[in-house]
């Protein structure tokens, strides 16, 4: 370690550059990370705040929650630990007296059931055309509690009472509305209660009855069929693997370079009597302090930038894949650099010094 931190101070400019790809390579990783991890989230959040084991949709439906629709009378021939009803609908939705258009999905929900959501700020709804809708709303368009807001195709105005924290399903703010509600955006009317469709129940626990037309889905199962979910997940994840294997390669290569640039030098340690040993602990601790630098300082920025982008931007960071993926990258740097050492060893002394 002695050796390695007195060179990397000799050769400032050398060493500098190379802790400057690295930084580049590592904010890239990390930018991205938080933008997959971002948008994957948006995708699921809203389902995720359910905690729920099962979701049960018709048979026919293809695993996706549009396609279904059964009558509310299936939901007593479940039987199950916890249930809850849920109708969705996505829609249209602009600020009474303004242009400005936002797509959101609706969720009808019960609630008297465990699909209510924690609020964060205002109150459940109590009354028809009253809604608790994701916080985005408040963060991206301004909306505020009492803000009234007209449903694109109907003569519905819903009136913000309450906000939730990360409510989002399929990259879409989600209000949650009374059975009536949604009854009366998609059906312009409001049905007697047992003639109303719904898309799915929620479960919680051991469901031990399931009705010829419903088919179980567990929650896993169902955020991976979210089209194009497992896609996006997919992608990103094989652009950051490749992303850390050509850091490890370039610092590989850099570590390599300048190893075999100091050949006559090493020559001369060995035919002092310093052994291999020493040289190469010397070239792999020199590694970690350019790799654990470069990336720290990747680490650094890329959260920073966080803090200035905008609210539309998908950017999320979870700390244990940022941890996972910093280590994985100086790890990964480490092993890149047992190349170097491999020419360390084969350095007869009397051939380098001529």
């Amino acid at each position: 370690m002695f050796l390695a931190i007195r060179e990397i101070k000799h050769s400032k400019l050398r060493y500098f550059l190379v802790i400057g790809v690295m930084f580049l390579i590592a904010y890239l990783v990390f930018f991205l990370t938080g933008l997959a991890y971002g948008l994957a989230q948006d995708n699921r959040n809203a389902v995720d705040q359910w905690k729920a084991d099962n979701i049960l949709i018709a048979e026919d439906a293809n695993d996706n929650l549009n396609m279904s629709m059964f009558p509310i009378k299936t939901y007593e021939e479940v039987n199950a630990e916890e249930k809850a009803i849920l109708a969705q609908l996505p829609a249209v939705v602009s600020k009474k007296g303004t242009k400005e258009t936002i797509n959101a999905i609706f969720f009808g929900i019960s609630p008297d059931q465990f699909l209510v959501p924690k609020i964060e700020t205002g109150r459940m709804f109590e009354t028809k055309n009253e809604s608790v809708v994701d916080d985005s709303l408040r963060n991206q368009y301004g909306l505020q509690i009492g803000d009234q807001l007209k449903v694109s195709g109907s003569n519905t105005e819903i009136t913000i009472v309450g906000f939730i924290e990360n409510a989002k399903f399929n990259v879409a703010p989600v209000f949650y509305i009374s059975m009536e509600t949604y009854q009366e955006i998609r059906f312009e009317s409001v049905n007697q209660p047992e003639d109303v469709s719904i898309n799915a129940i929620v479960t919680k626990g051991k469901v031990s009855n399931l009705p010829d037309n419903l088919e179980k889905i567990s929650i896993a199962t169902f955020i991976n069929n979210l089209p194009g979910y497992n896609a996006q997940v997919l992608t990103f994840g094989f652009m950051i693997g490749f992303l850390i294997i050509i850091a490890a390669i370039v610092i590989g290569i850099f570590i390599y370079v300048l190893t075999m640039q100091k050949t006559d030098i090493f020559g001369v340690m060995k035919a002092q009597g310093i052994s291999s040993n020493y040289i190469a602990r010397s070239v792999i601790s020199q590694t970690f302090i350019l790799a654990f630098l470069g990336v720290g300082i990747g680490l650094l920025a890329a959260t920073g930038t966080s803090y200035l982008l905008p609210a539309q931007v998908p950017f999320e960071t979870n700390s244990s894949f940022l941890a996972a993926i910093s280590s994985l990258m100086v790890l990964f740097a480490i092993l890149g650099a047992f190349f170097s050492v491999r020419a360390v060893v084969k350095i007869d002394p009397l051939k380098a010094i001529g």
